[in-house]
């Protein structure tokens, strides 16, 4: 890795530092803190599936203006997003009497924060393009690091400390997040460029953008039901991560275990992650996108079968080659079958589908938990994540990727 690469690299590196350890006190411990104030598993999963539907609509929208030549570019969406989370948990800290206001709050920085995912993996894309060379899996897998030691302090603390121990790191690394987007520019954008950076003139012709989801589904037929499956394998994903603490407490561990466990898959991420640049140049993004989808399913059948919590953290493990290889592997197919001017779009869309697999898993989960067990809950996780891995093998196989270069 030469200078200017390095430079970029570090630069790009903690954005994603500073989101994934926000994203771990928000996500990860959403269930901890809402149960923590006078929340049922039920109001959890609708809380969570309310943002997450809100999210899902939310992001290709927002993705459509942003791919349109104007001033909402990606790095000032994410300002935008960082400020709002910051005033949220400020607000959070002083005005937590109310479930109502925690309800509303809670959600607004959980939807929030899942919109601007997509846009920070787009933004690698759109600076590598103008010229900076980032090396987007080591970047991606220090993100997953950070998660992976933010949840393993933090669960302890909680346990000590209480759940504000939560927004009190998440201010903390939106602040930071703040500085470090804000001063991230492209070379010459200081100089007036417009849309996502670059500056157009009336000779450039590029393709048109595809808004229009029928005509996105047109054009991108294999991805389209790709991201069918990709709701099938985030359903099973949502389900551990956001009821992991019953999980955890059904096998005799708490919020120490809890961290543990959080620290234990994120951690495995980043050697993955790393790496998968060398990965993709042997086997094709699609095809490692189907072999996540297969890894997501045999995770969810080691965790049925988990009695104790040394079976469980096995289970976890496999996050090595699931969302590990998932993340990376899904932003480069955006990257390499999909027209400039679609991709935030599409990682939007991606964000979209995890969201929406959310929804169900929030919107089913919590009342299985709560009127049948965990058991049921997880057998239900893993019939769904099945069906998933045959949905995306058949778009991978079957179907064409980008019918205007077919």
């Amino acid at each position: 890795m030469n200078h200017k690469s390095f430079f970029w690299t570090v630069r790009y590196s903690l954005i994603n530092i500073s989101y994934f350890a926000a994203f771990c006190t928000v996500h990860a411990y959403a269930a901890v803190y809402l149960l923590a104030n006078g929340f049922t598993n039920t109001q959890v999963g609708i809380l969570l599936a309310l943002a997450n539907i809100i999210s899902a609509v939310f992001q290709p929208l927002i993705a459509g203006v942003i791919d349109k030549p104007g001033p909402l570019t990606n790095r000032r969406f994410i300002l935008i997003s960082v400020v709002l989370i910051l005033v949220g948990s400020v607000a959070l800290l002083f005005f937590h009497e109310s479930k109502i206001f925690i309800f509303i709050v809670y959600a607004l920085i959980y939807l929030i924060q899942f919109s601007y995912q997509p846009v920070v993996l787009a933004l690698c894309f759109e600076y590598q393009k103008a010229g900076c060379p980032i090396y987007f899996g080591l970047a991606r897998g220090l993100g997953s690091a950070s998660f992976a030691v933010t949840s393993a302090f933090v669960g302890g603390f909680v346990a000590k400390r209480g759940v504000n121990v939560l927004l009190f790191v998440n201010i903390v690394s939106m602040i930071l997040s703040a500085l470090i987007v804000f001063t991230f520019k492209k070379p010459g954008e200081e100089a007036g460029a417009v849309g996502n950076g670059e500056v157009l003139s009336s000779s450039d012709s590029k393709p048109a953008a595809h808004n229009n989801i029928s005509d996105f589904a047109k054009t991108y037929p294999a991805f389209m039901l790709f991201l069918v499956g990709t709701i099938c394998f985030f359903f099973a994903h949502n389900m551990i991560n956001d009821f992991m603490i019953q999980i955890i407490r059904g096998l005799g561990g708490g919020e120490k275990e809890l961290g543990y466990s959080n620290f234990l898959q994120a951690i495995l991420e980043l050697p993955v992650m790393a790496l998968i640049g060398f990965v993709l140049k042997k086997i094709a993004s699609r095809w490692m996108l189907v072999f996540s989808g297969a890894a997501f399913f045999v995770k969810m059948v080691v965790l049925m079968a988990a009695g104790n919590l040394a079976v469980y953290y096995f289970s976890q493990s496999f996050q090595l080659f699931a969302y590990a290889v998932f993340v990376p592997a899904a932003a480069y197919y955006v990257s390499e079958t999909m027209e400039e001017l679609d991709q935030v779009k599409g990682q939007a869309y991606i964000t979209s589908a995890i969201t929406i697999g959310g929804v169900f898993s929030n919107l089913i989960s919590g009342v299985i938990l709560d009127n049948l067990g965990i058991t049921p809950m997880l057998l239900t996780g893993t019939i769904v994540c099945g069906l998933g891995v045959i949905i995306a093998f058949v778009a991978m196989k079957k179907l064409p990727h980008n019918t205007q270069n077919a």
